[in-house]
């Protein structure tokens, strides 16, 4: 196998792929992308400082059930999936003239990615506890503060986030993919030491190519 060119993290939101992918990428000397560049399904519904919560956003949390939420997403992510392969085939092409590239998202569900034709290509998942998850949105969204109208859409975000994971991850399992535990008190540091050993593993010839 020749040098990795690509670097693919995935993971359900609020699991920290944004923060690891940029110094993954700061590593390998890589751009840094995010699959919610061509096309964002509605994300997070809370408020901050900055950012008010549209009101088609609050009305898809607020109207669809569970399932539906579930459906909704993957449906999103399986039309987006033809624009993502070929973002990567075209950075991962031998002869590419494009800089190497981390990309992360919700999008790159395991399944897609499994049945990529990239050898240029690695791929890792990150997961993290629930309990962590659930307290990472909390404190995003502020949640003791909000109204209770505020804190219905958190937990159905919430829902839909740990369902989402535990879907994938069955996935990565079954396809004997790589995952990684981002929840268990490591540092940055150390999770981009995990990141790079799986890319490694997938790349027995050496580490990855910082391209042209």
């Amino acid at each position: 196998m020749r040098d990795v060119r690509v670097v693919l993290i995935g993971g359900t939101s609020n699991v920290g792929k944004s923060t690891l992918a940029r110094e993954v990428a700061a590593r390998l000397g890589f751009a840094c992308r995010s699959t919610d560049g061509p096309a964002r399904h509605p994300g997070r519904p809370w408020r901050t400082p900055e950012w008010e919560v549209p009101a088609h956003v609050a009305e898809h949390y607020r109207s669809l059930a569970m399932d539906e939420l579930i459906t909704s997403v993957l449906d999103h992510y399986g039309r987006l999936w033809p624009r993502i392969e070929a973002l990567i085939t075209a950075h991962a092409a031998e002869n590419s003239d494009r800089p190497g590239l981390v990309l992360e998202g919700s999008a790159l569900w395991p399944v897609h990615v499994a049945g990529l034709d990239a050898p240029g290509t690695a791929a890792v998942w990150l997961t993290a506890d629930d309990a962590v998850l659930r307290a990472r949105v909390h404190a995003a969204g502020n949640y003791q503060g909000a109204t209770a109208g505020e804190q219905l859409l958190m937990e159905k975000f919430l829902a839909r986030t740990e369902r989402y994971q535990a879907l994938m991850a069955e996935a990565v399992d079954r396809l004997g993919l790589e995952r990684i535990d981002s929840g268990d008190g490591r540092d940055v540091a150390e999770l981009v030491d995990s990141v790079l050993a799986a890319v490694y593993a997938q790349n027995p010839t050496g580490p990855p190519s910082a391209g042209r």
